[in-house]
């Protein structure tokens, strides 16, 4: 199939949630003999330069770089409208008549697009097959952010929620299938009640490359992975350090705690003057800092879809104490593959019980590993996208049939 497939984000390296995700999809439909083209933002020289890398795995991309402050000058022009500011913060003219060339030259057997905030480039077209794979329901997330906020910034992110749950429902009705990364985002969907077809495949994890490391790991240190210019790591590890942390250091004095990420805050920061406390920032491989660790913590309070730093550190055999909600999006079972606990006092007991049993740590260590090779392994879930493609294709053409 000649494949035209539109991402919000430049899909290599596959560094980062919002690049993983479509990366894998592009390489799988490559590899099984399609014509993957790719149009996508880059917002930097660094970014443009790096995703050129992308070149092996798909027949042609097309990137239109975006400089940040006439983005956000996009957003801003949309707060008066209907239309999402996210949208704006994700749309390029220059990409759209590319979008719009590419589709004048070639003849397409099926649009891909992953991301709602992109579909805007293709919402319009009515005679090739289209899937809008959501991942996440952003609206939700904005509903999220809302709580989080002080007024009146939470009536902002409100507005952008309600504005963002429209444009999901609409965009919904105009592909021929949607899809979402998890189940439970898949039910969210579904419960939007627009009779659109949906299904779900799950992100998973390259369990080669996240593999156990050889070295023996720190008894006392923890680590937490993402990127630390994100509002969701940034809270979660401001929460944790000023509830969490004062807890595990009057039981154990010489806990460590690195938190591995790129571009953290000022805020952020300053959690390193912390006793304990390391903020590394941007590092060329997470790997060592996570096998060195005897556990993760992903306590999160606001998370959609898949933590791929989830998924990658129980691919190392290193255990995860994470948060309801964020264990949420992983396929695997608290108590038998991670530690699942809210609050300061839960958290750090979950935490207390692998530093100091190193037989449970070890359990779960090969437990969760073992969970990832079967449940979230990167073949299984493309086998999943195979058959979605393939019904969504056949269901276009049995309606264009009929109509003929």
């Amino acid at each position: 199939m000649n494949i035209l497939y539109l991402c919000h984000r430049f899909p290599f390296p596959p560094k980062r949630g919002g690049k993983i995700r479509p990366f894998n999809m592009i390489r799988h439909l490559t590899q099984q003999g399609h014509s993957v083209t790719v149009c996508s933002l880059a917002r930097t020289q660094a970014e443009a330069e790096e995703g050129r890398g992308i070149q092996p795995h798909c027949a042609r991309y097309e990137m239109s770089q975006v400089w940040n402050p006439l983005q956000a000058l996009r957003m801003v022009l949309r707060l008066p409208v209907s239309t999402p500011s996210s949208m704006g913060f994700f749309y390029s003219p220059e990409l759209a008549a590319k979008v719009r060339q590419l589709l004048a030259e070639q003849k397409w057997d099926l649009i891909f697009v992953h991301c709602s905030s992109v579909a805007q480039y293709v919402e319009h077209v009515t005679d090739i097959p289209k899937i809008l794979d959501f991942g996440d329901m952003d609206s939700q997330k904005w509903f999220e952010y809302a709580n989080y906020k002080p007024f009146p910034l939470s009536l902002g992110y409100r507005l952008e929620g309600s504005k963002m749950l429209a444009a999901e429902k609409r965009l919904a009705k105009r592909f021929d299938l949607c899809t979402a990364t998890t189940r439970l985002e898949w039910e969210t969907l579904n419960d939007y009640g627009t009779g659109a077809d949906t299904d779900w495949f799950p992100n998973g994890v390259d369990a080669d490359f996240f593999s156990p490391g050889s070295e023996p790991y720190e008894p006392d240190t923890i680590s937490f992975i993402g990127r630390m210019d994100y509002y969701p790591n940034q809270e979660c590890m401001s929460r944790f350090c000023g509830e969490v942390w004062p807890l595990l250091r009057a039981r154990r004095p010489n806990i460590k705690l690195l938190i591995v990420g790129a571009d953290p805050s000022p805020a952020m920061r300053k959690l390193g003057e912390l006793p304990g406390v390391t903020v590394t920032g941007s590092v060329p491989d997470v790997r060592p800092y996570i096998r060195s660790s005897a556990l993760m913590v992903a306590p999160l309070a606001i998370a959609r879809g898949t933590q791929n730093k989830i998924l990658e550190a129980m691919a190392m055999g290193v255990p995860v104490v994470t948060s309801s909600i964020a264990a949420g999006g992983v396929d695997a079972e608290a108590e038998q593959h991670f530690l699942v606990a809210d609050g300061a006092e839960a958290l750090a007991a979950a935490i207390l019980r692998i530093l100091e049993q190193p037989a449970e740590r070890a359990r779960l260590a090969e437990a969760g590993r073992a969970r990832m090779l079967s449940h979230h392994a990167w073949p299984k879930s493309m086998a999943r996208l195979e058959q979605i493609i393939e019904r969504s294709v056949h269901k276009f053409s049995h309606a264009r049939g009929k109509t003929l």
